[in-house]
């Protein structure tokens, strides 16, 4: 029997929501242990003087407890 736990992670990049999205699951997987999969929950962009300045997501990420 597996037990896993959910965490949530924002993520930002300057390129794209997909970076955004792989820079958080990188980032995760570097502290966390049996990542198995990510999930986005929310997306946000952030502009300034018209244009996007930074790409934000949240992410719900879970991994297996060992």
């Amino acid at each position: 029997m597996s037990v896993a736990r959910v965490t949530e992670i924002i993520a930002s990049s300057n390129t794209s929501f997909d970076d955004a999205v792989e820079q958080g699951v990188k980032r995760a997987c570097e502290t966390l242990k049996n990542v198995e999969g990510a999930w986005v929950q929310d997306q946000k962009a952030i502009v300034q003087d018209g244009k996007i300045a930074e790409y934000r997501v949240n992410l719900k990420v879970t991994f297996i407890l060992q």
